[in-house]
């Protein structure tokens, strides 16, 4: 079992990261490191927003000295302490955030997910009791591919480049990974024929595609879609496998299996230390559904303020009341930001001669291609390591830059490359641009044939 985005390098940095708080001249290049290697926007200097974190210190408080203190007004505004006095009264039934709830996560908040689900699909009917919470959208990967993945005659399609928990736990699992090449020319699109064909190996055109496809082939489709918040292309916007399923008939038909994933992680909470997420089941069988609630079961219920948050996350503060406003700014600085940030570091990155940056048009990375020294090639060969791990270990020891090699997220052959993400400020990012330049020119020169 691998997982490239805690692998090597990101163990190298931490080890110079404690060489850099031991000894603050130990790399004379540079005075910290700065971990790109993961999508965790607080890490590198997000700020929380403020409405949720008020009404989460609420529930948490004992109500004497939050909700119920004379003097709670003067510190929280009055939106937040009536929906901390819903949610401890209310959905948590006056047993506070210490106590277990329902193993699928309290249903006041799954109702709430339901709607915002509805909502999001233009009324697309959503049922709270196929909707399972869980700590992160990561646990619920795990408990629906726990389910699915009997044994080693047991496959899983996974898109390449590919999120390595899924093929971590399929390694797990004993299962084998399918791997489908996405068209990096084509903004990291799906071909189809391409999935024809791979699917057809494995047995001996956009979202409503997929869904036909898994259709047709009686395919269980796992849609993780934790970041349909962050679009920054302004002629795409996000589309729902569940919507997709709805327009083109197949839920009518109950002729579809479909699990969708989302998170307090990613979006613009960016809220990975509580541990939010949920997954919504579609179409499958009772037994099955039951044998997830079994699942579920086994760990009790998910955290208590993952919960809350993920319920203010899809039920935020309500227009007109004192809140609304500033949440709202908050959430488009982030956004806008971000979007600046995507442009800045996929300008910046394919303006870098030998490099090639397909532009971000979501999410929180950048993917380049770059051109690989076929002398570093023959190194790494020697090393026992890919050659893009060579190179990432090389950025990390001259700039403090610490990236993931794009073979830990499986490539086409031939091709090298790391993932990156753009969270950093942007200050920071701009100065990282210019160290990516920096050591591209001197590790080509090291391993160029004249050196």
């Amino acid at each position: 079992m691998q997982y490239a985005v805690r692998g090597e390098v990101v163990i190298a940095a931490d080890r110079i990261n404690k060489e850099l708080k031991d000894d603050p001249n130990s790399h004379p290049a540079y005075d910290h490191i700065v971990f790109t290697n993961i999508g965790n926007p607080h890490s590198v200097g997000q700020h929380s927003l403020t409405w949720p974190r008020q009404v989460l210190a609420l529930c948490n408080l004992p109500d004497s000295v939050g909700i119920d203190h004379p003097q709670a007004s003067t510190l929280f505004p009055s939106d937040a302490i009536e929906r901390a006095r819903k949610i401890k009264h209310g959905s948590l039934n006056d047993q506070g955030t210490g106590a277990y709830s329902h193993s699928q996560g309290v249903i006041s908040f799954r109702e709430d997910i339901a709607k915002f689900i509805e909502d999001r699909d233009g009324g697309v009917p959503s049922n709270p009791n196929h909707i399972f919470m869980s700590n992160g959208a990561s646990r619920s990967i795990d408990m629906i591919l726990t389910t699915l993945l009997a044994d080693e005659t047991c496959g899983l399609m996974i898109p390449i480049p590919q999120y390595p928990i899924y093929s971590a736990t399929i390694g797990l699992r004993g299962a084998h990974p399918v791997g489908y090449y996405l068209d990096e020319e084509n903004s990291w699109s799906i071909n189809m024929d391409h999935l024809e064909k791979q699917l057809a190996d494995a047995i001996a055109k956009g979202i409503k595609d997929v869904v036909k496809f898994c259709s047709k082939h009686r395919l269980v489709l796992l849609s993780d879609e934790v970041y349909q918040e962050n679009v920054y292309d302004e002629n795409a916007e996000f589309f729902s496998a569940k919507r997709a399923a709805y327009e083109t008939g197949l839920l009518e038909k109950d002729a579809i299996e479909l699990v969708s994933f989302h998170s307090t992680s990613k979006g613009l909470y960016g809220e990975c230390g509580h541990r939010g997420g949920y997954m919504e089941i579609v179409g499958m069988d009772k037994i099955v559904q039951q044998q997830i609630y079994k699942l579920a079961s086994s760990a009790l219920c998910p955290n208590l303020d993952g919960q809350i948050m993920l319920d203010l996350m899809v039920k935020g503060p309500q227009p007109g009341s004192i809140s609304y406003e500033s949440h709202e700014k908050e959430k488009k600085d982030i956004f806008e930001s971000l979007k600046r940030r995507a442009k800045l570091v996929t300008d910046g990155l394919d303006s870098i001669p030998g490099f090639k940056c397909t532009p971000a048009q979501g999410a929180m990375y950048c993917f380049p291609s770059i051109e690989m020294p076929e002398m570093a090639i023959q190194a790494a060969e020697a090393k026992g390591t890919a050659p893009d791990t060579l190179y990432a270990l090389s950025l990390l020891e001259e700039t403090g830059i610490c990236v993931v090699p794009a073979s830990g997220f499986g490539q086409k052959e031939g091709r090298y490359g790391f993932r990156t993400t753009f969270l950093p400020p942007e200050e920071e990012l701009k100065r990282c641009v210019e160290l990516f330049k920096q050591h591209h020119e001197s590790f080509c020169a090291k391993y160029s044939d004249d050196a």
